[in-house]
């Protein structure tokens, strides 16, 4: 049951480098809008009451306000600077959230995040206090030590993705540790703490869009949707 309690920090620092582009990917068009648009718009599909917390780095919030003056975009939501690292950029949404409920962590450009997904996430977190969202892998996997690779079952491995939501206190506990090298998402940050981390089911959908196939991928994937 969605909660008008709850929040969700959209992190979105991209510079657009492995895009090969000069736009930032959160905004490069997708179906005439920006990818970050049709993520904010998943999460408000979910819950309409959702605080929403875009975190983008300080250069680039002029631009997104222009973008959603020309798109007429309504979707509510607070914008905040960003950091150095995502760990920081995290901190600093965190900072602004003012509800008290499940708090979720999602990058900017998976924008096709399915809602259910979404709502089991956060009805996961609520139960256990976390619940991050994974697939399994599809392809064979070797694991390498310098010259030598050997194949490892690939049953015991997970693909992880977002959100990732958390009861509000253990994130603001995670976030006030000092920031370590081997922190790659918020999960890990949490695991720090001595937790176990809730994994929950996710979607092959559910793409992060950081090179220009996934965006052909992306732009295919939404051509089928409006069919």
């Amino acid at each position: 049951m969605a909660e008008t309690t709850d929040s969700v920090i959209i992190v979105a620092g991209g510079s657009g480098s492995r895009m090969q582009s000069d736009i930032p990917k959160q905004f490069l068009q997708l179906a005439g809008k920006p990818i970050l648009m049709h993520t904010l718009q998943q999460f408000h599909a979910y819950n309409p009451l959702l605080e929403m917390v875009v975190v983008l780095p300080q250069n680039q919030i002029s631009y997104w306000q222009d973008l959603c003056i020309q798109k007429q975009f309504s979707v509510s939501h607070t914008v905040v600077t960003g950091g150095a690292t995502r760990f920081q950029s995290v901190k600093n949404g965190l900072a602004a959230v003012k509800n008290k409920g499940i708090v979720a962590v999602h990058d900017g450009v998976r924008p096709f995040v399915p809602v259910e997904v979404i709502r089991e996430a956060f009805a996961i977190a609520r139960e256990k206090g976390n619940g991050v969202v994974s697939v399994p892998l599809k392809d064979s996997i070797r694991q390498v030590s310098g010259q030598v690779s050997k194949a490892v079952d690939r049953e015991q491995f997970r693909l992880i993705q977002t959100p990732q939501c958390f009861r509000p206190e253990l994130l603001q506990k995670a976030y006030a540790l000092p920031e370590e090298n081997t922190f790659t998402d918020d999960a890990s940050v949490v695991e720090k703490l001595g937790e176990n981390i809730n994994l929950v089911s996710g979607s092959y959908e559910n793409i992060k869009i950081t090179t220009p196939e996934d965006l052909l991928w992306a732009e295919a994937f939404l051509k089928k949707q409006i069919r």
